[in-house]
């Protein structure tokens, strides 16, 4: 069934509910690789409730589900994560109850047979005090979908790397159960645990998922240009590009001009860019 462009662009939801406790917070940050040195005082706060600190990139988990693209119509057998981008109103609770108001915002048709771009926008409240906490962009290539009749034009265009060498590299590793410990925050698609659904999907055993990485890449950038300082972090936006296998080492390019770390990831194993046109905004 072919994209209604009219009715996806009306697609929206408004105060769902969702809540977190510290158990939450220390398992997104277990997920994403914090605390595998349990004697690292300056990774500790992230795993351990006495100081816990949230990570920015936990926004992508808290409310789960959220949104309204059960109803787009799209082939979701033909779906990929195109990007995904973070705007932080204030450092997330350790804890709290949560609303999300989500609604699609535009939707792009490359033709029939390269598929469409659709992005959504989630705003996340604490619903206590009715503080904004974050905004989320989450764009969607749906390779099936294309040549519905919308606009082939507008979409944003990707943050650009500087083209000089990058100032610094960071390696962080992964472990090879890593895709199952970070499914519990959230994403339970088989496609990250299941070898014979992954063998159906064409690869050759689960992948990672691509939050997980992004994660990953915020854990870099905390270790090294925050000095472990999460709440430095206001915005946070990448281009997925290649999968990552659990167990394979990330290589996190970083440009740091200002409040502006541009950064890529790169599989150490494979020399395969699996996160490009990467934006962290600093407060």
């Amino acid at each position: 069934m072919a994209i209604d462009y009219d009715h996806l662009m009306s697609l929206k939801s408004e105060g769902q509910e969702f809540s977190y406790g510290d158990r939450e917070t220390m398992l997104y940050a277990l997920g994403i690789g914090f605390g595998r040195d349990p004697m690292n005082d300056k990774e500790l706060p992230f795993v351990y409730e006495k100081d816990l600190q949230t990570i920015p990139t936990m926004s992508s988990v808290i409310a789960w589900g959220a949104g309204p693209m059960a109803k787009s119509g799209i082939n979701y057998l033909m779906v990929v994560h195109g990007e995904q981008k973070l705007t932080m109103h204030k450092p997330l609770p350790v804890a709290a109850d949560i609303t999300a108001d989500s609604r699609v915002v535009g939707a792009y048709d490359k033709g029939a047979d390269k598929g469409a771009v659709i992005i959504t926008e989630t705003l996340i409240k604490d619903k206590k005090t009715g503080d904004k906490l974050c905004t989320m962009q989450s764009t969607t290539f749906a390779r099936g979908d294309g040549g519905f009749g919308g606009p082939s034009e507008g979409a944003p265009k990707p943050h650009p790397l500087p083209e000089r060498a990058p100032d610094q590299t960071v390696e962080v590793d992964t472990r090879p159960d890593q895709a199952l410990l970070y499914r519990l925050s959230g994403d339970r698609n088989p496609l990250h645990a299941d070898p014979e659904v992954a063998k159906m999907a064409g690869f050759p055993a689960p992948i990672l998922h691509g939050l997980c990485t992004y994660g990953t890449c915020c854990r870099a950038i905390i270790s090294s240009v925050c000095d472990y300082d999460a709440s430095k972090i206001t915005g946070f936006d990448v281009r997925f590009s290649s999968p990552v296998f659990p167990g394979e080492t990330i290589l996190v390019d970083i440009w740091q001009d200002g409040k502006t770390v541009s950064f890529r990831a790169r599989v150490k194993e494979r020399d395969a860019v699996v996160i490009n046109n990467g934006k962290c905004t600093l407060a």
